[in-house]
């Protein structure tokens, strides 16, 4: 006999269940490439395309081959995952929540930023950009469909959270920092763990839920230590083969950072490099309203934004180490600190060493400019 503690128990739950099926509401679109990628390039710069990208994936990580293998999949005819976005119900845009690298490389693609590389199966494309195909060829491609599933506007910010997470859990891979922990085991890493737990960082560097368990405030720091001492060219020169951003991609590059800090750091090497995190994060405090945020009430900080706020401000308090500054902000910037400081982050090849050096410099000469 069931008891009416289990009858109210199993009642409880059946409408759990519908409630949270009725904020997972969605439908099935199909839309042609060239209809996706104008959506997304439509008003970019101010955030406000009808498909855009959350901050929390700004980093743009695909390397050429893996984006030049997704052009060569479409050209084939092979299936490509469902894109996942949701609608946001106060302006009806639709938010990525998985697919934001597919996107980007189309619209790289189609914008004729992309040169296909490493090209096997249809290696006669080697060296194409989208304009060296045949008009014909440039109609099938644009005309291409892809499928999309649309979360409806009843799924708030947490259901898309939530669909995020399962999307990125579903095969637990260790993050690269992950890796760095358990292989690359050193004093420096040890030392970026430490700084990674340092308060004012963390009240200014909000983490993205999903990333809060799995090392991102380290991987940050890890970037900032990184960049810092090798800017302009990004380049490891006491190191065997002089790796650099540009052949190795940034994670292999911040493994032989840590490869060669942890074999050569030193008791003094700490003392300073804790001071200028600390100087800089001092400075980061006094000077950006919204820290490393974009937004002030944003819940995330992009990758891009950090790099070049916190080399940025750490270069220019190496030329002038009593800076401040004054006239930064407009007085009417109340929900952001990007519309009088709108660093050039980019769509694509976020990490590419002249797009790094350009937001960092961008930061570095706008504060020197204002100071006083």
């Amino acid at each position: 006999m069931v008891t009416t503690v289990l009858k109210d128990s199993i009642a409880i739950a059946e409408q759990q269940i519908e409630d949270r099926r009725q904020e997972i509401d969605y439908d099935t679109r199909e839309f042609t490439i060239e209809i996706i990628v104008n959506k997304y390039l439509e008003k970019d710069d101010d955030d406000s395309s009808e498909i855009y990208v959350p901050e929390y994936q700004r980093e743009f990580v695909w390397d050429i081959t893996r984006q030049s293998r997704l052009i060569e999949s479409i050209v084939l005819g092979l299936p490509i995952p469902l894109l996942f976005v949701a609608e946001i119900k106060e302006s009806g845009n639709l938010e990525i929540v998985d697919g934001s690298q597919r996107i980007r490389t189309l619209a790289a693609f189609i914008s004729n930023q992309l040169r296909l590389k490493n090209l096997r199966t249809l290696d006669s494309l080697n060296g194409f950009y989208f304009k060296d195909f045949a008009p014909s060829r440039q109609r099938k491609f644009k005309n291409t469909p892809i499928r999309m599933i649309v979360l409806s506007d009843k799924a708030n910010e947490g259901v898309r959270n939530d669909m995020f997470d399962r999307i990125n859990t579903s095969s637990l891979d260790l993050t690269p920092m992950e890796t760095r922990k358990g292989v690359y085991r050193g004093d420096f890493i040890d030392f970026v763990f430490e700084c990674s737990k340092h308060e004012t960082f963390i009240s200014l560097c909000p983490i993205y839920k999903y990333f809060q368990s799995r090392n991102e405030e380290a991987e940050l720091v890890l970037r900032f230590f990184a960049f810092s001492e090798t800017y302009p060219e990004f380049r490891l020169s006491e190191v065997k083969n002089h790796p650099d951003l540009e052949r190795t991609g940034v994670a292999r590059f911040l493994d032989e950072y840590v490869i060669w800090k942890n074999s050569k750091f030193t008791n003094e090497e700490k003392s300073q490099k804790l001071h200028n995190f600390e100087q800089m994060l001092s400075f980061v405090e006094k000077t950006f309203p919204s820290g490393f945020r974009k937004y002030h009430n944003s819940d995330s900080t992009p990758r891009p934004y950090f790099e070049a706020i916190s080399v940025g401000s750490y270069l220019a308090l190496q030329q002038k180490p009593d800076l401040a500054v004054r006239g930064l902000w407009r007085d009417d910037e109340k929900n952001t600190q990007a519309h009088s400081f709108s660093i050039p982050i980019g769509r694509y090849q976020t990490h590419k060493p002249e797009n790094m050096q350009q937001r960092i410099d961008y930061v570095k000469e706008k504060l020197l400019s204002h100071s006083i």
